[in-house]
């Protein structure tokens, strides 16, 4: 399997939008396909390494959630992008897939208010149970006082 291959099949198969070029194969996943599209990345190319997971806030247009995955033998990687849209923070988790999911989506979470749907124990990771929002949001407020931090 080569990088070009993982393009093509998942473009073909999946029908959704596999970006051109780069040492990454980037698919843009519409949120509620995101595990059925993980499960064919794993069984189908072979990545079975879940690299790491996290979001990114677009402010405007709202949060994305992006995952790497790896063939570490045919060496791919595979980028799941899916945006969540403004106002969205649901989607849904790939602990079911990739058991190392676990703990990014946990850390997602606490950072950025991630909603996975299906993670068997989503709490906080980094910061005390009885914290205030979600600090890398865009929308935080930088100086908002939290003992001890002032």
């Amino acid at each position: 399997m080569t990088s070009d291959r993982a393009r093509a099949l998942l473009s073909q198969i999946t029908g959704l939008t596999v970006a051109d070029g780069g040492p990454a194969v980037t698919v843009h996943v519409p949120t509620e396909q995101l595990a059925s599209v993980a499960a064919f990345v794993k069984e189908t190319i072979g990545c079975a390494f879940f690299a790491f997971s996290t979001a990114i806030d677009h402010k405007a247009d709202g949060l994305e959630t992006v995952a790497y995955v790896e063939n570490l033998d045919d060496n791919i990687t595979v980028v799941l992008r899916a945006k969540l849209g403004a106002g969205n923070i649901c989607c849904p988790s790939l602990v079911p897939v990739y058991r190392g999911a676990n703990w990014m989506e946990r850390e997602t979470y606490d950072m950025f208010g991630v909603q996975f749907e299906g993670h068997p124990d989503l709490r906080r990771i980094l910061l005390s149970d009885d914290w205030d929002g979600h600090p890398l949001l865009k929308s935080y407020a930088v100086d908002t006082p939290y003992p001890p931090y002032r």
